[in-house]
């Protein structure tokens, strides 16, 4: 926002506020008590914010918009109780460091960094020292760890190249990390990143299965980076298409698509490769959100279980660990699919406004788009009330006629 704009700054509200509290627009399953990826018992989520400097790009010196967020899986006990882990790569112009070595073994035993592209390396070696610091016993008693660290590309906000994060960046996201309600939008390693042409950033939502389905939590956090304004949906409504004209003007990024690396979290007791299969519906819900995993986009996803602890140290031959059986797994699919879309959509609805060396990136403008959902909800339901079908001259029944609302064009079909 300008310097000399007296409009008032936009409360920023979680996707949920924006539909009546009677809606299902985003799943029929009930959240965790904080809709967030700490509603699974013994996930803490710290971030370190870098922002500072404005004006053209200097590399080096800034302006710097980017951070880390730390997930610890296992509170602070992640090395000695290691814990099952997964993973899913739906497009791969991405980067997860150590993502090789935890699917090879199915397990996880450090923590879980995000940040920006060309920081993974000084990520990676400050939790490395972290990781020693804490257990003395890595690289002589016991052996050596590959942290796991995500990427998305913030250069379009941040001196990328000038490489700000630092290991007290690293320390600082460790440190504060806890349970509870998580910090969105502009925060960690979510500061810099933008979701179809919005600031966007972290997100998390979670789900709470009834008990018949066993009444499991999943959770999912997202660094939301992808897409164009265009592809924007919110609980099926193309809000990027009606957007978009009003935004014509804006400089948008061309040639770096973005990307979303989304962390699921579940105290379900799941294999290796079933985490795997929970994670292919993450990418259906990070979909239905716009994403078209572009060709320079990377769409990585981790998963990991808290039911079973496998010990680093042990004396006995066999380890035993509960697993739930396949067929139980539909409601679990359902559930990450609807965590996974509300996580994207909170790290849009909880961003400001921040600008950076290519101008300013505006925040998803939350009253005309609860404008539009309410007014798409009114009209959904007159064609619900409506009769289902019309009578044809030969006495048969047709299926109504969508409106053109209801079904706009697809994104490029109009295109020039």
């Amino acid at each position: 926002m300008d310097a000399t704009d007296t409009r008032p700054v936009e409360k920023r509200v979680r996707a949920r506020e924006l539909f009546r509290p009677t809606s299902t627009a985003l799943g029929r399953f009930a959240t965790g008590r904080w809709n967030a990826i700490t509603d699974v018992a013994g996930v803490q989520v710290g971030h370190s914010t870098i922002i500072r400097g404005k004006g053209p790009l200097k590399r080096g010196k800034g302006p710097v918009r980017t951070g880390v967020t730390a997930i610890l899986c296992n509170e602070k006990n992640i090395f000695a109780q290691r814990i099952v882990g997964g993973g899913f790569v739906l497009n791969g112009a991405g980067e997860v460091s150590g993502l090789t070595q935890m699917m090879e073994w199915g397990l996880i035993e450090t923590p879980i960094f995000l940040t920006n592209t060309l920081s993974v390396g000084q990520v990676s070696d400050a939790a490395v020292q972290w990781m020693i610091e804490t257990y003395p016993g890595i690289g002589g008693e016991h052996d050596v760890l590959i942290p796991l660290v995500g990427e998305c590309d913030d250069s379009w906000l941040n001196d990328s190249a000038g490489r700000h994060v630092k290991a007290e960046n690293v320390f600082e996201a460790l440190r504060t990390a806890s349970s509870g309600p998580v910090a969105e939008g502009s925060v960690g390693g979510g500061t810099g990143m933008i979701c179809c042409d919005f600031k966007s950033g972290i997100g998390t939502s979670s789900r709470k299965l009834p008990q018949e389905f066993g009444g499991y939590t999943i959770g999912v956090l997202v660094m939301n980076n992808f897409g164009h304004m265009r592809d924007l949906r919110v609980a099926g409504f193309p809000v990027g298409t009606v957007l978009e004209a009003r935004y014509r003007a804006m400089p948008k990024r061309k040639l770096n698509y973005g990307s979303i690396i989304a962390v699921v979290a579940t105290d379900a007791p799941l294999s290796t490769h079933q985490l795997g299969r929970i994670s292919k519906r993450v990418a259906l819900g990070i979909g239905r959100a716009g994403s078209i995993a572009a060709h320079g986009s990377g769409e990585i996803i981790l998963a990991f279980s808290t039911a079973n602890t496998v010990p680093r140290v042990t004396d006995k031959m066999i380890y035993r660990m509960k697993m739930l059986l396949d067929p139980r797994l539909d409601p679990l699919y359902a559930a990450a699919i609807e965590a996974t879309e509300e996580a994207i959509l909170n790290s849009l609805t909880m961003a400001r406004d921040l600008d950076g060396p290519n101008g300013n990136s505006p925040a998803l403008p939350l009253a005309e788009v609860k404008e539009l959902l309410d007014r798409w909800d009114l009209d959904s339901n007159v064609r619900a009330s409506a009769p289902s079908a019309v009578e044809t001259h030969s006495g048969a029944h047709a299926e109504t006629a969508p409106t053109s609302l209801a079904a706009p064009p697809s994104s490029g079909a109009s295109e020039k």
